[in-house]
Formats: C-alpha cells, structure tokens, sequence
C-alpha cells in the first residue's frame, strides 16, 4: 500500500498536511508545486488499496482525475475551501469541502483534529489572508502579542513563497518547506531553530514587495483599482502579498493585480473587498483559465487580448 500527500504549495496547504501528518504520521509522497498549479491529481497514479490525501485544491479543476483515481480502488481523504462542483458519489472518498470566505483548508483540518495543532492552523490561516479568523482561534490561548505576530509574519511569508511561473522563481520549493517545518511541533519552536531560514523568506518579501510598491496603478477608481506588475521572478513572487496588503490597506476596495507572462499574457490576483467578500471566484472563473474562492481568486492565463475586457468586468463587478 501507497501514501500520496497532495497539497497546494502556499501556506494553507503546506499548514494543513502539517496538522496532519504531526497528528497522523505517515511515510508518503509528496506532491505539490507552486500555488497556482492546482491540477495536481494528474501527477496521481495509485494502486487499489492506496491512500491519497488532498488538501487545498479546487475539486472542480480535479474532478476527472479524482474520479480516475476512485476508480482505481484508491481510497481518498480531501479538505478544501475552494468551488467544489459536483463531488463523486464514493464509498472510498471522504471531503471536508466547505466554501465560505471565512474558511482556510487549516481551518477545516483544525476542527477534523479537535485543534490539537491549533499554532500550524493559525500560520496557515494568517497565511490567506484571514486575520480576524486567525486572531479568533489564539483568542482563549496564553499566546502573548509578540509570538502572535510571528505566527502571522511566517504565515505571510509562507504563503509569499508559494508563488511564482515555476519552482525556480521560489526561495523554497514547497515540498521542502513542508519538510523543513514538519519536524517541530510549533511554528515558533520552528522560527526560534531555524533563524536563518526564516530570515530569508522574511528579507527575500520586504525587498519584493517594496519593489511592487513603486509600481503606479494601472487603474484607480473609488471602487476599485488594478495594477500591472513587470515579467520579473520578484513580482511573480509579490503578486499574491501585494494584493493582500492592499486588500487590508484599502478594505472596501476591490484589488487586481495583474503579472506579465514572458508570452505577452497576464497572471491575474483579484481580491475583493474585505467588506464585501464575494464575486472574485464568479468574476475570475468567466476566463478560461480562471478559478478560487469569492474573497480570492485568480486567472493563470489572461490573453493580452482580454486585458481590455477583464478590466471593464472587473470594474462592473465591483462598481
């Protein structure tokens, strides 16, 4: 028998196995990637009888493949915050799939542990940009204020390494990260031994982000404003943090962030306002390769030729 651990390589989802595999130790394999490469099952070709574990990835995008491997008599354990879609009727399948804006995958997998590793729930957490939710979970907890803003810094940082075009873009590859903190039992047991890794994700943010702070707006309306950010790896790697920080910034305003692909097209992050967490999934999901949640979503593959139309439908969206 198999072990396949399946999970998106930004902070929720390395957060997530985490909870997991401290809680449930098992000897698998890792699959993953950066962020937006989410059709991850395809890299999946259990025997019947294996194990497969899915965290932080669109049912939707993986539906096919999901069905190949239930029916290959693998049996399957999937947590997810994203558009489901139709989920296969399976004895072998067991999904916590729970849609809402308030929800991370940590979050679904910390309730699945009775909260017995909440600090990794809260990284992962912080990490999507959920902070009133994060803050919630430490509410009864003798976390102090400072180790609270760790947790959030290394949920920052982490979620920032997850993206990028590809794997060399990034400071860590992901499935590394997952192995370089899955030893400690806390975050910050882990930041307080390994500094210097720490140090670098935080250093390697500040000065891309203070980067994508000198780019001027593509488009500032009351409502809404867009951005287009150079084919560079340091603003393939902000892209995500920037919008974050701008969505928290300016929480009644919608935020797209656009990245220039070296092809001519675009890398798309939309947020929509922390006062109104809805229509980014809808909105993104109108484009070929578009998809996410109502708070957070994105299009992998903007045609140059659609900037015009995206940016009039973003505009509509949030008017």
């Amino acid at each position: 028998m198999a072990d396949y651990d399946v999970f998106n390589g930004d902070a929720d989802g390395i957060c997530a196995l985490v909870q997991l595999r401290q809680a449930e130790p098992r000897d698998t394999t890792l699959v993953t990637g950066v962020k937006r490469n989410i059709q991850l099952l395809k890299q999946v070709t259990p025997n019947g009888g294996d194990r497969v574990t899915v965290l932080d990835i669109s049912m939707a995008k993986n539906n096919l493949d999901l069905v190949r491997i239930l029916d290959s008599g693998a049996t399957v354990f999937y947590v997810d915050h994203h558009s489901s879609g139709p989920v296969p009727a399976s004895s072998s399948l067991i999904s916590l799939i729970n849609e809402s804006a308030n929800v991370s995958t940590s979050v679904l997998v910390n309730q699945y542990l009775r909260g017995s590793k909440l600090l990794w729930a809260t990284v992962g957490t912080f990490g999507d940009n959920l902070k009133q939710v994060a803050n919630g979970m430490l509410k009864n907890t003798d976390i102090s204020r400072e180790q609270r803003d760790l947790l959030e810094k290394l949920g920052i940082y982490m979620n920032y390494n997850g993206y990028g075009a590809d794997i060399e873009d990034l400071h860590f590859a992901p499935a590394d990260l997952y192995c370089a903190v899955i030893p400690y039992s806390s975050p910050l047991e882990f930041i307080d031994v390994e500094r210097h890794q720490f140090d670098k994700l935080e250093s390697g943010y500040h000065q891309d982000l203070n980067a994508a702070n000198q780019v001027k707006p593509y488009i500032q309306k009351s409502a809404t404003s867009a951005y287009i950010l150079p084919d560079q790896p340091w603003a393939r790697r902000v892209s995500g943090a920037f919008s974050n920080n701008l969505t928290n910034k300016y929480p009644q305003k919608a935020h797209a962030v656009l990245t220039q692909k070296s092809c001519g097209n675009y890398l798309v992050s939309v947020r929509a306002p922390l006062s109104n967490k809805t229509g980014a999934s809808r909105l993104c999901s109108s484009f070929a390769t578009g998809g996410g949640r109502e708070a957070a979503a994105g299009i992998n593959n903007l045609p140059s030729g659609q900037l015009d139309e995206f940016m009039a439908k973003f505009q509509h969206a949030y008017k």
